[in-house]
């Protein structure tokens, strides 16, 4: 195999494909990036049995053939290189050179045809959103899916999908985030958990483009995502989400209107109080016209207040500041609305047509008064 290619367009696609890359492994191909250049274009290939990426990059190629380079190495020589062409040459021993100017690397090959291949699946019923909207939708729901595997279901974001409507759902035990996105078409109905891994990635490798499509397909055990000259593959998660609505109810007792970056702003200097794994709540005491937030942790203690409008009862209530953060930072609104009921009972951040509501549990408040 010999091909040629600039070194911008190698290292985007190096960039895009490692990211299905497993960071540890039982099968030492898994670790490489395959480069396929037999079917008159270059394409590139990583696949970890979960997550598959691939993409074609632009190139010619004098020599057709097959090849799968160590991903790690592969990277850093190529980010190293000189801003010029590339040519990548392989012998039959699977022993390759990369050579660009007068920098000339000779590392070792696997043999590609032992790459596993992503998994055939049949592109029927495809649904089209911008790769803005869902470069966006996920930013804005990833930083609430649990963090390690005690409940599979919470890894993944539920992905549903009802006439025109997509719901996109992430919850961890503490706070659920929930989106509510208008699609330009009517498509049957779908229900499935894409896992937060595969979103992670594709949020960093999605250009975001507002007039381009992503086309997404899903089967009954994968889910695809087709944009540019890309292509997603991942396993869904098994098993039955959780019944969301029950837990979004209507019902409040206050409801305050209040500046969102001053709300932000001021959550964030608090934190300054916190030591690295202290958890200390922000107290939100609301009155008629005022928010004073408190907090007080072993470096000292701190208090604001910021102007609300306010409907309903006064109400001291505690949270994770780092919840409000997240969720806060995400919000494009200039004036945020929250709903509460009583100091037990989940504050809920959303917009009238409920294009986003995010949920966040309370601190039990007994516990930090001391």
């Amino acid at each position: 195999m010999k091909l040629i290619c600039s070194k911008s367009n190698l290292l985007k696609g190096v960039n895009i494909v490692s990211k299905a890359v497993p960071v540890r492994t039982t099968m030492p191909i898994l670790e490489c990036i395959l480069i396929d250049a037999r079917s008159g274009r270059i394409k590139l290939t990583a696949n970890d049995m979960e997550l598959g990426i691939e993409t074609i990059i632009e190139g010619s190629i004098e020599e057709s053939g097959i090849i799968a380079l160590n991903a790690k190495f592969l990277l850093e020589i190529v980010r190293k290189l000189p801003d010029n062409e590339v040519v990548i040459k392989t012998e039959d021993n699977f022993q390759t050179s990369i050579t660009c100017e007068k920098a000339k690397f000779n590392i070792p090959g696997q043999s590609g045809e032992d790459f596993p291949s992503l998994p055939y699946i049949e592109r029927n019923d495809s649904v089209a959103l911008s790769q803005f909207t869902l470069k966006e939708v996920i930013q804005q729901t990833i930083f609430s899916i649990a963090d390690n595997d005690n409940n599979k279901i919470m890894t993944g974001e539920l992905f549903e999908i009802n006439e025109n409507k997509l719901k996109v759902v992430s919850l961890d035990g503490h706070r659920i985030s929930i989106r509510n996105i208008d699609l330009k078409d009517n498509y049957n109905y779908k229900k499935v958990i894409v896992p937060g891994k595969t979103l992670n990635e594709i949020s960093k490798i999605l250009p975001g483009d507002a007039e381009e499509d992503v086309i997404v397909f899903i089967t009954e055990n994968h889910i695809i995502f087709e944009f540019g000259q890309t292509t997603v593959v991942s396993r869904l998660i098994e098993g039955e989400y959780f019944r969301i609505d029950q837990m979004v109810s209507p019902d409040y007792e206050t409801k305050i209107q209040i500046n969102k970056k001053e709300l932000l702003s001021c959550i964030d200097r608090a934190t300054l109080l916190i030591k690295e794994g202290e958890k200390k709540p922000i107290i939100m005491n609301i009155n008629d016209v005022t928010m004073e937030l408190k907090i007080n942790s072993t470096i000292g203690s701190m208090n604001e207040e910021i102007d609300i409008q306010k409907e309903g009862k006064d109400i001291m209530i505690g949270f994770n500041p780092k919840f409000f953060i997240d969720a806060l930072r995400v919000i494009d609104e200039e004036e945020i609305s929250l709903f509460m009921v009583n100091p037990k009972a989940p504050c809920f951040i959303k917009d009238e047509a409920e294009s986003y509501i995010y949920l966040i549990l309370p601190v039990n408040f007994n516990a930090v008064t001391n």
